[in-house]
């Protein structure tokens, strides 16, 4: 379980409001479940700025991405929200215990996943054969990490991850909602390489074109590649599953990830916890009141990938 920005593995180990965390749930299943926090971000001392500049945590990002989207309405699915745990603004215990768990974050986003590719491929190495659960920041590493070692990753299950492709989007509220952020992804998913076929010269881009409308009027508009469409063959035989939560600012793009994926050969389910009953989530569905309820649907999807637990309770 790898978490995302400004986060530790804190994230499934419990909630701030003092249940029970992800990591428990899947132990109970029988599963050997590893957390790690990631490179320069552990919670032993460190000298985080080994490896560069850090950006401290944000009261107000927190609270408009993570906390009370609802209250900010930067993208159309924020009033949706319902689960979190608190009051959801500074001075409740349940909010200051989240914010408290916010560490700094190496500020080179594509030296972040440089170090945690070469840090969860060693993991891998280790300990053999695992199924990589990834959120938010971290998605972006699971792509290079699968694609470094595909033998050693059973199942990828990608929790909202780092998205959409080719571009990030940044959240304006209304009317227009969304608009690209100027930087591209050197590969489309990820700023580290990934071992497309037919492969990319040296210092090539992908070739991308972007829908010229959206799936549905609050949703972004996707960035895909240019038909014929490069082939990612290291993924093409591990199973993958997208989890995406009904109020979090994913829900306007994470089927742009799906899209991409398929379009490069890359088999891969969307669960949108709303189309299962599972209704209000933000982004840190893991530490919201439902977040046993989600976990069992990731539980369920693995179980039909035949990826229980030899051990798993029944």
């Amino acid at each position: 379980m790898v978490h995302g920005g400004s986060q530790t593995g804190t994230n499934f180990t419990g909630t701030p409001d003092g249940r029970e965390g992800w990591a428990q749930y899947f132990v109970r299943r029988g599963y050997a479940v590893y957390v790690v926090d990631q490179v320069a971000r552990g919670r032993a001392a460190h000298w985080s700025q080994i490896h560069g500049p850090v950006q401290p945590a944000r009261i107000n990002f927190v609270e408009q991405r993570f906390v009370a989207p609802e209250r900010y309405k930067q993208w159309p699915q924020a009033h949706l929200h319902t689960q979190w745990p608190g009051a959801g603004k500074p001075g409740d215990p349940v909010f200051d215990q989240f914010y408290a768990s916010q560490f700094p974050s190496i500020v080179s986003f594509p030296k972040q996943q440089e170090l945690n590719r070469d840090a969860l491929v060693a993991l891998l190495d280790k300990i053999g054969p695992a199924i990589l659960l990834t959120h938010s920041q971290s998605g972006a590493f699971s792509w290079p990490v699968a694609d470094a070692r595909p033998n050693l990753v059973k199942a990828l299950v990608a929790v909202e991850p780092s998205g959409p492709p080719v571009h990030d989007v940044e959240n304006t509220g209304a009317p227009d909602w969304f608009k690209d952020a100027e930087r591209t992804k050197l590969s489309g998913l990820s700023d580290v390489p990934l071992s497309y076929e037919p492969p990319l010269a040296a210092g090539a881009a992908l070739d991308v074109v972007r829908q010229d409308k959206p799936d549905q009027p609050d949703l972004v508009r996707c960035w895909l590649q240019k038909e014929p469409a490069r082939q990612l063959p290291n993924l093409k035989r591990i199973p993958v599953v997208i989890i995406m939560s009904e109020a979090s600012y994913h829900a306007a793009y994470d089927h742009c990830t799906a899209a991409y994926l398929n379009q490069a050969g890359v088999p891969n389910t969307l669960i949108r916890l709303a189309d299962v009953g599972v209704r209000g989530n933000g982004h840190m569905m893991m530490i919201e009141k439902n977040n046993a309820a989600i976990a069992g649907v990731i539980a369920q999807w693995l179980d039909r990938q035949r990826l229980r637990a030899p051990q798993a309770a029944r």
